[in-house]
């Protein structure tokens, strides 16, 4: 029989893939082992334009970052990271000098270890930032291959920023909120009322359905994210 996997256990799984980015070959098969022996699926880079192809192909619920690359350094992937998803990063290098220490933080990240350090420290951390990052509420919702932040009001399409009018974002919004679940042109309509007011008619729903549909899906001709029932409605792809 086969298991059926719940939304936590998608997202322990998740937060047990660390990625790692460190140039020094020595050191990374040394704290790659350390990482597995704990459980831990480690995707190893060792370059800033590894990184981010591999942050654009994988989820990751840590990030690792050494700051010296080949070409660039930690700072620009933890910036890319904060720009297109909401994982916990360390800091993991031999710049220990407090500028770097100070500048890492005030950009956000959640932790700074420099080398030499011990690898039981090391994995203490990844457990504190994960534990506290777990218990903080989700704040994104996602279609398909869309990722909402809903703090921010800004939308993501494989990690790329998609920009849309304020009604096109609370339009999105009702079809994030109710995936699978079929709603008729009315039910959308007197969602958005509460919004935009009279503005909003059976004609301009049309109209916004045609520019989600443009802006979000692969084939607008053929739509995967918000799909038309016919004689009922609209749903939302899961």
């Amino acid at each position: 029989m086969l298991k059926k996997i719940t939304s936590d256990e998608k997202a322990d799984e998740q937060f047990m893939n660390i990625l790692f980015v460190e140039d020094d070959s020595m050191i990374a098969s040394g704290l790659i082992y350390a990482l597995q022996s704990e459980g831990y699926t480690v995707t190893h880079c060792a370059d800033k334009k590894s990184a981010v192809q591999a942050l654009k192909d994988s989820e990751f619920g840590l990030a690792l970052l050494d700051l010296s690359l080949p070409d660039g350094n930690g700072f620009e992937i933890f910036e890319y990271i904060k720009r297109t998803i909401d994982i916990p990063v360390i800091f993991v290098t031999a710049a220990d000098d407090e500028g770097n220490t100070v500048k890492g933080l005030e950009m956000g990240a959640d932790d700074y270890i420099a080398k030499p350090f011990r690898i039981r420290e090391l994995l203490a951390r990844i457990k504190t930032v994960t534990r506290r990052s777990k218990d903080t509420p989700d704040s994104f919702l996602t279609i398909s291959d869309l990722r909402i932040d809903t703090v921010k009001a800004k939308v993501y399409k494989n990690n790329a920023e998609i920009f849309l009018s304020a009604l096109e974002y609370r339009l999105l919004l009702i079809f994030a909120n109710n995936k699978g679940q079929i709603l008729t042109r009315r039910q959308i309509l007197e969602s958005l009322w509460d919004i935009a007011g009279n503005f909003v008619n059976d004609n301009t729903l049309t109209v916004y359905m045609k520019r989600l549909r443009e802006k979000l899906e692969d084939d607008p001709q053929e739509p995967k994210i918000f799909i038309t029932v016919r004689g009922l409605g609209y749903k939302a792809g899961e």
